[in-house]
């Protein structure tokens, strides 16, 4: 992998077909709606669907447009759904553009995708797992959705963010590692990033493809994160979250951890990219709490 933000690792997006039809939801139906520079209809305000043509394959999103995105600069929040998930389950169980309105929420849908842990046969939607993966496709999916956003409307660059759970957090490690001078801060839950090393205790199937993903995290840059882990965790072990964690405390540099909440702990940084640490006693699914704390915890993070 790459040095977070390095533009010879970009994609080429001219090579990405932008622009696409977008059809509203049942939700959103009474928002306007107005034509694109390519001629397809594109959401003004409200909730709605979204497609693009990524290199001959049809990706598509749910994006919420907040009703100022035109005239006032927006922030972005991307929300990636685990192995299995869709994209309508976050943007209707997750709900980021209900927590936070003025901000332009991205529901990005996955394709069928190898579940290291739980799908060998690749049947469910998920998201490439290193740098090179299935020729990069979702981060050039992701590039595609954020070159749109910019030509459409007013996208405040110093506030773009990521959060995903499980197979969704471990893509959000990913951007971090491959496009991290986009990213104020990100918000991985019930995903390990490989920054301490690989574990010792995986089938050595898995070890090869961790030894891959392990390359772009050496070179990680200090960041704002929240980290949310099940301490029951028996799909993504909560030991591999826990040495995640104090990973990244010590990549940030942080200092002693702070109360930041009812099972949260905040470790400031004096060069502003702090961790907090989630950690609840449940397992691998997230708490019902988490999103609204993951919003609390954008909202604090501007990016220089």
């Amino acid at each position: 992998m790459a040095v977070s933000g390095n533009p010879n690792r970009m994609p080429s997006l001219a090579a990405v077909a932008l622009s696409v039809a977008c059809v509203l939801l049942a939700n959103s139906a009474s928002s306007a709606e107005e034509k694109t520079e390519a001629g397809a209809k594109a959401p003004a305000t409200g909730l709605g669907r979204m497609e693009w043509n990524v290199e001959g394959v049809t990706r598509e999103a749910l994006v919420y447009i907040p009703p100022t995105a035109k005239t006032t600069p927006a922030p972005v929040v991307f929300a990636f759904h685990g192995h299995g998930g869709t994209m309508k389950n976050v943007a209707s169980g997750k709900a980021y553009h209900r927590l936070w309105p003025e901000a332009i929420a991205v529901y990005m849908q996955g394709l069928n995708t190898l579940g290291r842990l739980t799908d060998p046969q690749g049947l469910k939607p998920g998201w490439q797992a290193f740098a090179g993966d299935q020729d990069d496709r979702d981060l050039k999916f992701f590039d595609a959705v954020l070159a749109t956003l910019k030509k459409d409307y007013r996208v405040d660059e110093k506030r773009v963010y990521a959060t995903g759970h499980s197979n969704g957090g471990g893509f959000t490690y990913l951007l971090w590692s491959e496009r991290g001078d986009v990213f104020a801060a990100v918000a991985p839950s019930a995903a390990a990033a490989l920054v301490a090393g690989v574990p010792n205790d995986l089938p050595e199937q898995l070890a090869q493809l961790a030894a891959k993903a392990r390359k772009g995290m050496k070179e990680l840059k200090p960041k704002p994160v929240l980290h949310i882990a099940g301490e029951k965790d028996t799909l993504v072990k909560f030991e591999w979250q826990k040495r995640t964690i104090d990973a990244l405390r010590k990549l940030n540099g942080c200092d002693e951890g702070q109360p930041w909440g009812e099972r949260c702990t905040i470790y400031p940084s004096k060069t502003g990219t702090p961790v907090v640490a989630y950690i609840h006693p449940g397992g691998h699914q997230a708490p019902e709490d988490a999103q609204a704390l993951i919003v609390k915890f954008f909202r604090k993070q501007v990016k220089p």
